[in-house]
């Protein structure tokens, strides 16, 4: 007596095509989502990054005894930051980054001048 199994094994071409499909309209949605959410968080951390240049350049300034009009660079404040703080949108380092010039002047993104920017007051 001979056992008889049925030869059909794995998945038909259509169904393989219909998987395919429902993967590519998938990723169609979720990559251009994936690309906005990552300039949203690229943006908030370079303000934040603005925030905290802002801060150690009016801690300085009060510590150092220095006006509002007086010159400062990253050197003189470089301690007050921790870490490394670089534009995330592409930025290498501090000068390629941010742009400090006065005490009063905020700092300023090279990167993205129009979009990562401190709010205004």
């Amino acid at each position: 007596m001979k056992n008889k199994t049925c030869g059909k094994r794995g998945f038909t071409l259509v169904e393989i095509m219909i998987v395919v499909a429902i993967i590519g309209l998938l990723a169609s949605i979720a990559i251009p989502n994936y690309k906005r959410v990552r300039e949203q968080t690229y943006t908030t951390a370079c303000i934040n990054n603005l925030q905290k240049i802002s801060g150690a350049i009016h801690i300085w300034s009060l510590e150092q005894k220095k006006d509002d009009q007086q010159p400062v660079t990253y050197s003189d404040i470089r301690s007050y930051l921790r870490g490394s703080v670089t534009c995330p949108s592409g930025g290498t380092c501090f000068d390629d980054s941010y742009t400090i010039t006065t005490v009063d002047a905020g700092p300023v993104c090279q990167r993205r001048p129009a979009t990562h920017k401190l709010p205004q007051d």
